[in-house]
């Protein structure tokens, strides 16, 4: 699992998550991950290259979306694949963090 960043306009922190969110791909992320999402108030998570989802990596992106939003901010998840999509569905992680496939939306979402 690799994980890099972009930083956006209007303080956005882009985060593209590329491989398995399994647990090793969890594990692999976990720590810089946490420590982003502790320390942004506007994140896009893109997961258009995770090829797969499984219950750890929920966990770390629960976790992270828990972390934007006690200091105030938002975080959305961009373009899943579709297995992932309902994955993330199924679990009803879409009601705690939404799902945009537009990258401008997901942007404006987490600036609004």
């Amino acid at each position: 699992m690799d994980l890099s960043t972009e930083e956006l306009d209007g303080g956005v922190t882009s985060i593209v998550l590329v491989g398995r969110l399994d647990i090793a791909g969890a594990g692999a992320i976990d720590l810089r991950f946490s420590a982003l999402t502790g320390s942004r108030k506007a994140v896009v998570v893109d997961l258009a290259q995770v090829s797969f989802l499984a219950s750890m990596g929920i966990r770390t992106l629960v976790t992270g979306a828990k972390a934007v939003r006690g200091h105030g901010g938002k975080m959305v998840l961009l373009s899943p694949e579709e297995n992932v999509e309902k994955a993330l569905k199924t679990a009803g992680i879409d009601a705690l963090i939404p799902i945009h496939h537009d990258r401008a939306a997901a942007i404006a979402a987490v600036m609004g």
